[in-house]
């Protein structure tokens, strides 16, 4: 593992993430989030966008994708939940032999270092009292301190940050100082009826015509009836379906389908389907 030395202090780095990440239509999102990352002069500095979406509905895979194949960055996902403290988001004391303890650095303060970018993954999930310990670094002193360390991390110029947050109840309110650093907000809605079947076949080319259109029939109908199923959910029951399709559990795909909605979704997905709409799709 690499190794780098910070005010004498010796950190341990954490590995980027690489994953096989494939992003498809909404392209205007895409260069918003470029834009928020660019810089035009020396003397300006990136912004920290923020997307925000229903639960499933690709923000992570979204940044990633500008990250990695856009901008061409190694990426850094940092998991957020309710127990973050501020020391899990920069540097993390671990004893290692002989009883020394050894400072290990968090993916987040790992991409400030190696200039790539870190993803925020559901970041609404953290306290204020977490987020405060981000103020500095998402101004333009693009700075964190661990008090554990005794050490004060600058970013390096091309460290960019993004984060993603869920529209739903189980989520904390952002303090006003951190909504304002965390700007643009970049909305990602539910794609529509020819971007979610590219969506589907993009992520499931082995699945049976039918099947995914069926398939996107439903997630559009779920859309029209304001329900939170996203293309996660789509993804799994598709997979599903085609897996008791061809273990020839179920010779009819629409049967198929109908278990895997099921199974997946439970007894909303069935109102969902069983619902009368007069809007088409």
């Amino acid at each position: 593992m690499e190794k780098v030395k910070i005010e004498n202090v010796e950190l341990t780095l954490s590995h980027p993430d690489n994953l096989n990440i494939k992003w498809t239509g909404q392209n205007d999102l895409v260069r918003q989030i470029m834009a928020a990352w660019h810089t035009i002069s020396e003397d300006d500095i990136p912004l920290n966008p923020r997307i925000v979406g229903k639960p499933g509905a690709g923000k992570t895979t979204l940044s990633y994708y500008a990250a990695k194949e856009l901008l061409k960055r190694e990426v850094y996902i940092f998991q957020c939940t309710v127990d973050t403290r501020p020391e899990d988001l920069i540097i993390i004391p671990v004893i290692s032999e002989n009883n020394k303890i050894s400072y290990h650095a968090s993916s987040l303060v790992s991409a400030m270092i190696k200039g790539g970018v870190a993803i925020l993954d559901e970041g609404n999930r953290m306290s204020e009292k977490t987020w405060a310990s981000l103020a500095p670094l998402l101004d333009d002193r693009r700075y964190v301190e661990s008090v554990i360390a005794g050490i004060k991390i600058k970013a390096h110029s091309d460290f960019r940050i993004i984060v993603t947050m869920n529209d739903d109840a189980s989520t904390f309110e952002l303090p006003e100082y951190i909504h304002s650093r965390l700007q643009p907000t970049i909305e990602l809605p539910f794609p529509d009826v020819k971007e979610e079947y590219d969506i589907l076949k993009m992520n499931l080319p082995f699945a049976d015509e039918e099947i995914l259109k069926i398939t996107v029939g439903f997630l559009q109908k779920s859309h029209i009836n304001k329900a939170s199923f996203s293309v996660r959910d789509g993804i799994n029951m598709a997979r599903y379906a085609m897996k008791l399709y061809k273990s020839e559990t179920m010779k009819d795909k629409e049967t198929a389908f109908l278990l895997a909605l099921k199974s997946v979704l439970g007894e909303e997905g069935i109102k969902i389907l069983s619902a009368n709409n007069d809007e088409k799709y």
